[in-house]
Parts: structure tokens; C-alpha cells; sequence
């Protein structure tokens, strides 16, 4: 069964439009959303949770379609959006107390564990947390109620570095249970390309390619060549291209060029910014 399915989603706002948007997240994997800002990685978000409607197209959660009757689903998931939505006035006991309400399976002993793992103040009212101790905070909720899907909005922003590394590292840890997913968006592309089996990268609105991420890694490559050199290779072999004043770079199909021929690695975020760059083109 697939955590996450979506079949032709699209939303319009003036200016902007999502979709339509086919995408899938297989049980026990952890797919990550990369987008530039406005790229529709929010909207997506939003309307798989039920915050907005979609304008045309299905999506379904854990199984359950969105909609009114998706409570059971709403049990099995832990959500962190970018603004961690506790009230301001509200210490952990209390947010606790809260999360007890809400949702059946709260586990306070293991709130608890992750707030001290996390180095979260429990004594501070949350508004008078960082930004950072929010966002953790919002994790540990998310991970204290026995989910099943983690859907999750920026939520190492704000976070330093080693933080960052303990916090991919929980989320990690979440989905070694198989019937453990993820749906994660972020712009720091390089927690995504330690922590995501899939990819999928959104750019104004449009899906530009979800796929394995160690299947991206295989397939593409990067190439540096002269304009002759790029001229003679096979139709289909280039993606994308940026030049600088010493040579061409160019995104390249592995398969599709001369064997013998110097291509280096490319990373998550280089494939990202290349295919971009060719959608503008």
C-alpha cells in the first residue's frame, strides 16, 4: 500500500498554479519535496492534510481519501509545518496534556524522552521558545503518538547543524519500522539527500521528476566539455546546460553518452538547480 497517493491534484491561486500532480510514497519510505520558494511545496502539503481544497484531481492518505472522513487517518499521522502551531501561552506539561487529548496513542513518558534528548526548555511558555526549540518541540509531538506517516514542512529550518544531523537521524530511526513513511520538504537539500529514498522536485508548480533517489544518482552525471563536443552527443543524452568562460557544464544521461567519456557524480541539490535551469531554458 502506498502511504500517499496523488492523482491530477491542482490548486490555483491568482498568480500561481499546482499540478497537475501524479505522485506516489510507498509505505516504509521517506520521499522528500525539494522546490525553490513558491515552488508549490506548502500548497501540496496543505491540501494533502485537508487545509485547503483542491480545485480538481484526488488525493489519498494512509488509504483514507482527504476529506471529512479521514479521522482514523488523522490518528496515524504527526504533522510539523513550517510554523509550529502550539499555543504561545502554553508550556510542555500543558501542550502535553493537550496532545493527550487528541490523539489516543500519546505517549507522555516518550514526549518526555524527546524533550530532553532535544534539549527542549520545559519550563518557557512556547512563544518564548527560539524558533528552533519550537520546531523541536513540534517534532517530538509529532513522534510521541505512535504515527504511522510523518508529513513534515521545513522542519529542520531553524535548527543549527548538529542539531540538524540528531534530528534526520530520529527521523531515520522512525522508518525502520516498515509500515513507518515520510513526506519531507525542505531547501536544505543536503538533509534530503542523506535521509530520502525518493525525490521529487517541484518547480512553479509543476512536477519536474520524482524518482529513486539512488536510481537519480546512477542516471545522471555531470559533464564538462566544449560546445563541439556537446554538439556530437546522442539526442536525449543532455538534460541541462549552464556555461561558464572556461567550458560548458552539462547534465548529462549516463547511458546515453560515449563510454570512456569524464563524468563526475552530481549531487541532489546540482541536479535540482541544473534541471531548473533547463525548464527555464
Amino acid at each position: 500500500m502506498n502511504a500517499i497517493e496523488l492523482r491530477g491534484l491542482e490548486k490555483s491561486y491568482e498568480g500561481f498554479h499546482l499540478g497537475p500532480l501524479d505522485l506516489d510514497l510507498p509505505a516504509g519510505c521517506i520521499l522528500g519535496l525539494v522546490g525553490e520558494n513558491g515552488a508549490g511545496k506548502t500548497t501540496t502539503i496543505r491540501a494533502l492534510l485537508g487545509i485547503i481544497k483542491p480545485d480538481g484531481g484526488e488525493a489519498s492518505v494512509l488509504g483514507a481519501p482527504v476529506g471529512p472522513d479521514m479521522r482514523q487517518a488523522k490518528q496515524d499521522m504527526g504533522v510539523v509545518l513550517d510554523e509550529v502551531g502550539f499555543p504561545a501561552g502554553l508550556r510542555a506539561g500543558q501542550i502535553s496534556r493537550i496532545m493527550a487529548a487528541a490523539y489516543k496513542n500519546w505517549d507522555q513518558s516518550l514526549f518526555e524522552k524527546y524533550l530532553r534528548d532535544l534539549d527542549i526548555p520545559t519550563d518557557k511558555k512556547f512563544s518564548a521558545l527560539s524558533r528552533g526549540n519550537r520546531m523541536k518541540m513540534g517534532i517530538a509531538a509529532a513522534l510521541s503518538h505512535d504515527a504511522k506517516l510523518l508529513i513534515l514542512d521545513e522542519p529542520t529550518g531553524g535548527l543549527d547543524p548538529v542539531v540538524r544531523d540528531e534530528v534526520v537521524g530520529l527521523f531515520s530511526d522512525f522508518t525502520r519500522d516498515p509500515g513507518h513513511s515520510i513526506l519531507i520538504s525542505s531547501h536544505i537539500v543536503s538533509d534530503l539527500e542523506k535521509l530520502c529514498d525518493y525525490i521529487a522536485f517541484l518547480h512553479k508548480g509543476r512536477l519536474l521528476l520524482c524518482e529513486e533517489k539512488d536510481r537519480l544518482l546512477e542516471e545522471y552525471g555531470l559533464l564538462q566539455c566544449d560546445r563541439a563536443f556537446l554538439a556530437g552527443l546522442a539526442p536525449g543524452a543532455v538534460r541541462s546546460t549552464r556555461e561558464t568562460p572556461y567550458h560548458i557544464e552539462a547534465l548529462v544521461r549516463r547511458d546515453a553518452v560515449p563510454a570512456g567519456t569524464d563524468v563526475r557524480p552530481v549531487t541532489i541539490e546540482e541536479l535540482f538547480v541544473l534541471l531548473v535551469k533547463g525548464d527555464m531554458q
